[in-house]
């Protein structure tokens, strides 16, 4: 019989506190209307306190754990699959993860693909699963406060104005018979990889006093005409071809889904994104009250959806999303 990989469960953490619409007006001058009708925010969870990045993923992989009904020790795998801007640098957030939930018979390493890292660790999760006789159960967790870098002062990264933050996790089982995982497809555009970075803190740019009064510690455009101009070149089809490959290479058309978990960007965006590959709003639910919380976007859509009927037992579930990068991916699942 062909070995399966499903989803056993899934966790969402989301922190307390917002920030709403006027807020985001008032510090970036922008009239409130824009920013929830073009922008698309009506508000986005913001960090309390303690809500750090791997514990946010730490509280989200609990509630997975506990919605699995399964014991810690049983996971063989963690991966962490959050935000590199993390507790601190140079950090194996994955080996606390493990630790922190209680899975001690597990090994844990981080991946990275910025806003596409989830999607990519649940296809690597599947591979390693069905490669490796002795592996049964994996946890990826992510979480995500990239929102800590934005300047409202900074035009040239308005398109970031929506990082919120939060958690997600998912537990992928082997050989169940439920929630199946089947082909993620990816592109990747090494010409913009320099489009966006945080320029001062790494090799190339040491961190200074100076720099850090100049908020080069925060998130940047580097090169905002070429990745427009780009972007407008490159960026629809990527989204539009790595969800049909997905579908297709699952041995699915189009017509077959159900349901589409797309990250949160401006509302004229996933609009025509839903046109573009021939689905309806009702397929899918907008954002406007999370913004972009990065990798997690797509399990929070996910568990939006079944909270609302929108996925039931038989559907077909598409998760697409994009990181900075540049990179798209999308993966398809048999829900129920």
């Amino acid at each position: 019989m062909e070995e399966k990989v499903g989803i056993l469960s899934t966790g969402v953490y989301i922190p307390d506190n917002y920030m709403d619409s006027e807020e985001i007006a008032e510090k970036t001058d922008i009239p409130e209307d824009v920013i929830r009708n073009k922008f698309g925010i009506k508000k986005k969870p913001i960090p309390g306190e303690k809500d750090h990045t791997c514990a946010m993923g730490i509280k989200a992989a609990n509630t997975a754990i506990k919605k699995a009904d399964i014991n810690p020790e049983d996971i063989d795998l963690v991966i962490w699959a959050g935000a590199e801007h993390k507790e601190y640098p140079m950090w194996t957030a994955s080996i606390k993860l493990q630790h922190e939930i209680g899975a001690k018979n597990a090994w844990a390493f981080d991946i990275a693909l910025r806003c596409g890292t989830m999607i990519m660790a649940m296809k690597v999760a599947k591979d390693m699963l069905l490669s490796n006789e002795n592996m049964d159960t994996v946890l990826i967790g992510s979480g995500y406060r990239n929102g800590d870098l934005i300047d409202f002062d900074n035009p040239k990264v308005s398109f970031m104005y929506n990082l919120g933050a939060g958690g997600t996790a998912a537990i992928l089982k082997k050989n169940i018979d439920k929630n199946e995982i089947l082909k993620a497809t990816a592109r990747t555009d090494g010409s913009l990889s320099e489009s966006v970075v945080v320029p001062a803190g790494g090799t190339k740019r040491e961190l200074t006093p100076e720099r850090l009064e100049n908020n080069e510690h925060h998130l940047d455009v580097l090169q905002p005409e070429f990745m427009k101009e780009r972007l407008n070149e490159v960026s629809i089809d990527n989204f539009v071809g790595v969800v049909k490959d997905s579908v297709k290479d699952s041995g699915y058309t189009m017509d077959d889904v159900d349901y589409i978990a797309i990250l949160h960007m401006k509302y004229s965006a996933h609009q025509f994104m839903l046109e573009q590959l021939g689905l309806t709003e009702e397929q899918s639910i907008y954002l406007d009250e999370y913004g972009h919380i990065g990798q997690n976007d797509q399990i929070i859509s996910l568990e939006l959806a079944l909270e609302e009927g929108k996925v039931k037992p038989g559907d077909l579930v598409v998760f697409v999303s994009a990181g900075i990068g540049y990179a798209w991916n999308a993966l398809t699942i048999k829900w129920g």
